[in-house]
């Protein structure tokens, strides 16, 4: 086979932007429910709902939702750059979790920030979900697109 033949164009290889970001919401909302579903039988879903100033599940379940949405937007933003989706998916997966349990949410629920005890058990549960979430994401991701 000719070297042509066998080539890819960059298009089959990387997603356009707005493909991507499309592929990427359809991911998130799918790893949003997945991942909103174990956060629901932990009990978690009312300190989600804590970032609000409430403690409604309904509440922390829009809450989730749209961060879901956002972290997936981030995702697919990214995954333009790279034909590495699940690589891409761990990468996803440490950053969010940085971001989320160990900065954002302590530090808006008034505890400062996580970092000190980012290699607890309690934390490194929270890693192992929120890569649950990223490979879930870039598996839909993958498909969608």
């Amino acid at each position: 086979m000719s070297e042509v033949a066998t080539a890819k164009t960059v298009s089959e290889v990387r997603p356009t932007f707005a493909k991507s970001l499309k592929a990427s919401l359809v991911g998130g909302i799918v790893a949003g429910i997945i991942f909103g579903l174990l956060m629901q039988m932990m009990g978690r879903m009312g300190m989600v709902a804590g970032l609000m100033g409430s403690e409604s599940i309904a509440v922390g379940w829009i809450v989730h939702m749209a961060i879901s949405i956002v972290f997936a937007l981030g995702f697919g933003a990214a995954a333009v750059f790279t034909s590495k989706t699940y690589l891409l998916g761990v990468v996803h997966g440490i950053a969010i979790w940085i971001i989320g349990p160990l900065l954002v949410m302590p530090a808006m629920m008034g505890m400062g920030t996580m970092i000190g005890q980012a290699f607890t058990s309690g934390q490194m549960m929270n890693l192992g979900t929120h890569l649950m979430f990223s490979l879930i994401l870039a598996f839909v991701y993958k498909k969608a697109r």
